[in-house]
């Protein structure tokens, strides 16, 4: 169920707060947009300083105001704030940052941004009866989003050291991807990477003592392949430099099998908390196992603050860009405005339906016949995903083929 803010009335008072990283600023209007505090900037962000706040405002308040507490969203700075001890009775807020910018806008100081422009728009939205209510976060939906972006750090670090490896690797043994077009992909390709960066190593070990030892390390090399890798170090001509490659190459893949073991850690994690949130149904869906569902999950938070699919559709930038005029209309690229994890998340189950479901892949083929390149039929797919996980996080339903063969 979508938790509505309270209306304004007259007797609304709105605090602003504007958060930075180690002070925020507040100010206090009523409804009629006079200023019962001005605003005052460079509040420390402790406990006693926002308890000195709490205080003054108290202090001005009239009898049975409503207090509405709007926090502008801030990265991970104004989650403190979010569920601070405010008194009984007082509405917290979260506003988004996209919509304080274009409040600026709208009061015409749009390139004039400071801590009590700021204040003024945040100011203007609570009084339109902008903002989301803040409501308690349960404890599985924060390790969610806290392990989700975890590995998603950790998987774009390791896609960074694995790029910066395999140049290592062509200046110590180039013409290892000759033999093997993707080595950090394979066993052998790490075995040789690990083992033997100095191709004259390989080439005095010969194919066949190259299996065994292999194979002292549980690893079944074929002879055709160790023929391949042992040809491409014969020819192989290393770069001058290629000692000092070697060195970097081995802390380079000592950092590698650390990320590996974050990522599987963190992989691990997902499937154990999934369960315990509204998001354990999707994985009866398939091509969604814990990673994807995960980020969805941990992109999308709390499922109760959409109303629809089309919300969340559009929070993720996904929605085209639309111009109508004089009863012409033109949908443009995609608006690519709002989270763009969330944006990623969708997009990757659009991908496992695509490579997965049947369906999905009779609509992705028609798509294709139709001309369609791969950019938007990842859209469409990215729609059908969304529709799909909203409607069975939303009715705690496993996954029904037959009900989504037709796409709408």
């Amino acid at each position: 169920m979508v938790v509505q803010a309270v209306p304004v009335c007259s007797s609304t008072v709105v605090v602003a707060i504007d958060v930075g990283k180690t002070e925020f600023a507040f100010s206090v209007t009523d409804a009629s947009r006079a200023l019962l505090l001005k605003p005052r900037t460079g509040c420390p962000m402790t406990g006693s300083s926002l308890t000195r706040v709490v205080a003054d405002i108290v202090d001005v308040l009239r009898v049975g105001a409503m207090v509405k507490v709007g926090i502008e969203a801030a990265g991970h700075y104004h989650r403190p704030l979010l569920h601070a001890a405010w008194p009984d009775g007082w509405e917290v807020l979260e506003l988004n940052p996209a919509h304080v910018t274009e409040q600026r806008r709208v009061l015409g100081k749009r390139t004039i941004k400071t801590d009590v422009i700021d204040l003024q728009a945040m100011t203007e939205l609570l009084l339109a009866g902008r903002g989301q209510p803040v409501r308690d976060r349960s404890l599985a939906l924060g390790e969610l989003t806290a392990w989700s972006a975890h590995r998603t750090g950790r998987v774009a670090i390791r896609t960074a050291t694995k790029n910066q490896l395999l140049g290592q690797l062509d200046r110590t043994f180039p013409g290892l991807t000759l033999a093997l077009p993707d080595v950090l992909a394979t066993k052998v390709g790490r075995l040789v990477a690990t083992e033997f960066p100095d191709p004259a190593r390989l080439t005095a070990l010969g194919s066949t003592r190259f299996i065994r030892f292999g194979a002292t390390r549980g690893l079944q090399i074929r002879k055709p392949v160790a023929d391949r890798i042992v040809q491409a170090a014969r020819e192989a001509l290393p770069a001058a430099d290629a000692a000092v490659a070697r060195a970097v190459l081995a802390a380079d893949l000592a950092l590698l099998s650390d990320l590996d073991a974050q990522v599987d850690q963190a992989t691990d994690q997902l499937a154990r908390i999934l369960p315990s949130t509204p998001f354990a149904s999707l994985m009866s869906v398939p091509g969604w196992a814990a990673v994807r569902a995960g980020n969805y999950g941990g992109a999308l938070g709390d499922p109760t603050r959409f109303d629809n699919h089309r919300q969340v559709y559009r929070t993720a930038g996904l929605n085209p860009i639309q111009y109508e005029s004089a009863g012409k209309r033109h949908d443009s690229v995609i608006s690519r405005e709002g989270s763009v994890e969330l944006r990623r998340a969708l997009i990757d189950l659009g991908m496992g339906l695509w490579l997965n479901d049947p369906a999905a892949k009779a609509y992705g083929a028609q798509l294709r016949a139709r001309g369609k390149k791969g950019g938007v039929i990842a859209c469409a797919m990215a729609n059908r995903a969304n529709r799909i996980a909203y409607a069975l996080v939303r009715d705690q339903n496993t996954y029904d083929p037959a009900r989504w063969l037709k796409e709408d």
